[in-house]
């Protein structure tokens, strides 16, 4: 996935969590963003990183995501966190 993909899912992402009342609200109070967080973090790709990062936290969520987008395969929203700033493989060696 290259990073402009992994942009574009992710600001898909944004835009499905802020029409979750339930899930939003979970994700300000998690991370502390503010509502014009939310405005300004669509071209913040470090933002969308952490975005990812909130959805991938609980396998239900990525499959809500993922179904009520259109989105065929489940890692994707993981793939797309991958190739964002921060999202690189950890190498503890």
């Amino acid at each position: 996935m290259t990073p402009e993909l992994a942009e574009t899912l992710a600001v898909q992402a944004l835009t499905w969590l802020i029409g979750e009342d339930d899930l939003r609200d979970v994700f300000l109070g998690a991370s502390g963003a503010s509502e014009q967080d939310l405005r300004n973090g669509v071209l913040n790709p470090v933002f969308l990183g952490s975005l990812l990062d909130f959805i991938c936290m609980d396998d239900a969520w990525i499959i809500r995501f993922c179904d009520e987008n259109g989105i065929s395969n489940y890692m994707h929203p993981i793939m797309a966190r991958q190739a964002l700033p921060g999202g690189e493989q950890a190498n503890w060696t």
